[in-house]
């Protein structure tokens, strides 16, 4: 291990900087779910039939969110992952206070687009700024994972509220304040780069020869398309869901973004769990019994009623949720920090571009096909992950391989 090496671990980020690196986790996951948790009364709104007729003009935002990953990646390596962070807070923010202004479709996905753009930036920037100090990287990717989910919790929870007491444009507009205050936080607290990450001398904790490295490549960007499509299935149709399958047993809105929210912070935790394993245990056999437990919850979901479909849903989304941090710690164990934000922006631009049409496509595939369905195809999308899985190569623990 190279001195460079050495001084990146020898002191953590701060608390603070922690703290507002995992708040601005939250605040994408959180920012990126808002236009679905509040769908159905800007449809209202702006004088769409139903839901499912609006729903595809939020497609924007996930097609930059993977798109805007490449050049967000390349500026986070090349001219600095503290400045790029403070782009993405205050841009995020301000995007969203757009957002909440628009008065017809068409401005709402200009600005939801916009909102998307910024929101690129968190993942291939915020996370290697996270654990490029940290001496136990998959556990901090599993809290980093807890509070992006709680931020899926919040969309939810949040929105519902606040469209119940001051309408939907709240629901965009207060957490746009939250997070340009986070950004002018973040700026104060967090200490100026001494050099770009490209610029240091750093190795990979796992080391394949070249062939190999071309393979977890490959896996890791399929499998991240694949858990990406369920993710964004999932996140975005779940309240529609939940709202179906209730019908005559719970209605209000905010009772039951309560539930899903409930369903959100359970299944996150699994991500602080799975983190602990991957300090300790191979990827390859933990990913895969996470994968293969996702299929037969599915086929419980598309048939489920009621508390029946509770059960299966926070069965559904805790293995969801457990699969989210293994392509973050695949980049930390097998890239070199030197260029960890340009190959997770790389993958997240193919993966999330891909699975950007599972958002495009939910309401009008729900409309004509119904929820039990696509709940059968997304147990095919589960099936596909696994078998793409099996593809990595065994590895030893990190705890036998050299630290970066």
């Amino acid at each position: 291990m190279s001195a460079t090496d050495a001084s990146l671990h020898t002191q953590d980020h701060s608390l603070a900087v922690r703290l507002l690196l995992n708040v601005g986790h939250g605040l994408d996951h959180m920012f990126l779910l808002i236009f679905a948790a509040s769908v159905g009364v800007i449809a209202m709104d702006f004088g769409f039939d139903s839901w499912e007729d609006l729903m595809p003009y939020g497609v924007g935002a996930f097609v930059l969110f993977g798109l805007g990953s490449i050049p967000s990646g390349r500026l986070g390596d090349l001219w600095g992952r503290r400045r790029m962070m403070v782009v993405f807070f205050v841009g995020i923010g301000a995007s969203t206070l757009i957002a909440a202004l628009s008065q017809n479709a068409w401005q709402l996905a200009a600005a939801l687009t916009l909102v998307g753009a910024f929101a690129s930036i968190y993942h291939p920037v915020g996370i290697p700024f996270l654990v490029q100090k940290s001496v136990n990287p998959g556990y901090a990717i599993g809290i980093n994972g807890l509070a992006g989910n709680l931020g899926v919790a919040l969309a939810a929870v949040v929105s519902g509220f606040l469209i119940k007491w001051l309408g939907w444009r709240a629901a965009f507009a207060i957490p746009a304040v939250l997070s340009i205050a986070c950004g002018v936080w973040f700026a104060y607290v967090c200490p100026a780069e001494t050099e770009a990450p490209a610029k240091r001398k750093t190795t990979a904790k796992v080391k394949f020869p070249p062939a190999l490295i071309a393979r977890v490549l490959a896996v890791m960007t399929v499998s991240a398309a694949t858990g990406s499509v369920l993710f964004n299935f999932t996140t975005n149709g779940n309240g529609q869901l939940l709202l179906e399958r209730f019908k005559g047993i719970v209605e209000d809105p905010a009772t039951l973004g309560i539930m899903l929210a409930v369903i959100y912070v359970v299944a996150s935790l699994m991500q602080v769990i799975v983190g602990k394993l991957l300090d300790r245990f191979a990827i390859r056999p933990i990913f895969l019994g996470i994968v293969l437990l996702q299929i037969p919850l599915f086929l419980l979901a598309s048939h489920a009623q009621g508390w029946w479909l509770f059960a299966a849903l926070l069965g559904v989304m805790v293995f969801i949720f457990g699969a989210v941090p293994f392509v973050d710690v695949m980049v930390v164990r097998y890239v070199d920090d030197r260029m960890r934000s340009r190959v997770a922006g790389i993958r997240l631009a193919v993966s999330l571009g891909l699975s950007s049409i599972a958002v495009w496509a939910l309401g009008p595939s729900v409309k004509s096909l119904g929820f039990d369905v696509m709940l059968l195809v997304m147990a095919g999308f589960a099936a596909c992950t696994a078998i793409v899985v099996m593809l990595l190569p065994r590895e030893p623990g990190p705890s036998n391989t050299q630290s970066s």
